[in-house]
């Protein structure tokens, strides 16, 4: 892969965005080590969910990979804050993904590659990592899905 992350993340047609300013009482990002936990990001667009509700319900699971995307990039904004540049990142540890659903709903993996596939499109071979899909009842704002990663950084 050419380029930095930050340039393929414009090569994808995006930028990041603004950290997403904590909701509660905590912070963005906490660094340990080589390690950078995130703050779960829910899919904030300029402030706002564009997309609530529950998945199988409101919201398509389509909708929902598409909102997980968002996550990821609210938590590689998270990230950049955090490091200075992108380049740092040696790898994505872990990705953590919380799915507002139906009780019969079973996607929730198929959810979250929306953001596993982003951090593979940013990082390459960096970017695979261990995850898990979690179902949940609700979520902050009543948001469809929430991310929280894990990166190791140089």
């Amino acid at each position: 892969m050419a380029g930095t992350p930050e340039e393929r993340i414009a090569e994808l047609g995006l930028e990041l965005p603004e950290v997403v300013a904590p909701a509660g009482s905590y912070v963005p990002t906490a660094r340990t080590g080589s390690l950078v936990y995130t703050a779960g990001q829910v899919p904030m667009v300029e402030g706002k969910l564009t997309v609530t509700g529950k998945v199988g319900a409101e919201v398509t699971p389509e909708q929902a990979a598409e909102q997980a995307r968002i996550c990821a990039l609210n938590a590689l904004a998270a990230l950049k804050a955090e490091i200075g540049e992108l380049s740092r990142v040696v790898r994505i540890v872990k990705v953590v993904g919380f799915v507002a659903s139906t009780p019969d709903f079973t996607g929730q993996p198929k959810v979250i590659n929306g953001a596993s596939d982003l951090l593979g499109e940013v990082f390459g071979e960096a970017g695979r990592h261990a995850r898990s899909a979690v179902g949940v009842a609700a979520l902050p704002l009543d948001a469809a899905v929430e991310v929280e990663l894990i990166a190791e950084v140089s």
